[in-house]
């Protein structure tokens, strides 16, 4: 059978600064001796709201295994991105508060157009700046995350997009367990005790995530992250208020239908020893960009 990561162009591996994503980079570096096509092009698209972390783990990847990753985000104009490095990224919500600007509305568990615009959207249109009208979309899905990688078949069968996905992982029946041996030593390895085999980590809980507290994620995981770093939440509650006053639309300009940041952030304040964090150990481990990719809302 043929080498899954053998990547042959034009092709887009997106690299969503995750572990399973770069996984999957550097076993398709493997495969190509340590040198990709001149066209395969690995993209981490931007939104200004990704972790700290998450930036200098994207950097470190490039600069350790010599690859060159390309750096994108979302902008309104012509071309529709505008290519950036790890020291002039967007580090406060930036292009994600662009997009929100010109949408007038908030994206939510169901309209989730953050992803497919800063994301999905932005890598396509450089592709399609490089005068590529097809090109294969190499995306990190485990083989444990069956019904996502199912869908992406299925959206492959549809034949409506520009581009095919291809998952190398499922094709290599890889799953947490190879990846947690990868970056951690064991399989039973914890975040506490890693070994980091590679010289390095992400440095992320599972349950953190590469965007800092996306409104995809639990109620109890974003209290936790609340109680964890104060500060973090003030870029939700900027933009629910924001665009409350623009729009005069009150409980509309929300993330969460339920609640808004604001009254969440009360709550934790008001009550930062009541949470109980024992459902919450590696709950989300879904790196961002590889769900909506395969399950956009257009």
């Amino acid at each position: 059978m043929a080498d899954p990561f053998l990547i042959r162009g034009p092709a887009l591996i997106s690299f969503s600064g995750g572990r399973t994503s770069a996984y999957m980079l550097w076993r398709i570096l493997q495969a190509c001796g340590g040198l990709l096509p001149d066209d395969v092009h690995v993209c981490f698209a931007n939104t200004g709201k990704e972790r700290e972390e998450t930036l200098r783990f994207v950097h470190e990847c490039a600069s350790r295994w010599s690859v060159r990753v390309r750096w994108l985000e979302w902008r309104v104009s012509d071309s529709g991105f505008e290519e950036v490095g790890f020291n002039s990224a967007s580090r406060q919500g930036e292009p994600f508060s662009a997009l929100i600007a010109k949408r007038g509305f908030l994206p939510n568990a169901v309209t989730r157009f953050c992803t497919t615009a800063l994301k999905i959207q932005t890598m396509g249109k450089f592709m399609q700046s490089l005068g590529h009208d097809r090109w294969s979309n190499v995306v990190g899905l485990r083989h444990d995350e069956g019904l996502r990688c199912l869908k992406a078949y299925a959206r492959n069968a549809a034949g409506k997009e520009k581009w095919t996905t291809f998952l190398p992982l499922d094709k290599a029946l890889i799953t947490k367990r190879d990846v947690r041996t990868f970056w951690w030593g064991a399989p039973e390895a914890t975040f506490e005790n890693r070994a980091e085999p590679q010289g390095f980590d992400l440095g992320l809980r599972d349950y953190e995530g590469n965007c800092d507290i996306c409104f995809l994620k639990s109620e109890g995981i974003k209290r936790r992250l609340m109680r964890e770093h104060p500060t973090m939440p003030d870029w939700w509650i900027a933009e629910e208020r924001s665009l409350a006053r623009r729009t005069r639309s009150g409980a509309s300009a929300r993330f969460v239908t339920e609640y808004t940041y604001a009254q969440l952030a009360a709550e934790v304040e008001r009550q930062p020893a009541l949470i109980d964090d024992s459902h919450m150990s590696d709950e989300h481990d879904a790196e961002c960009g590889l769900q909506c990719a395969v399950d956009t809302d257009g």
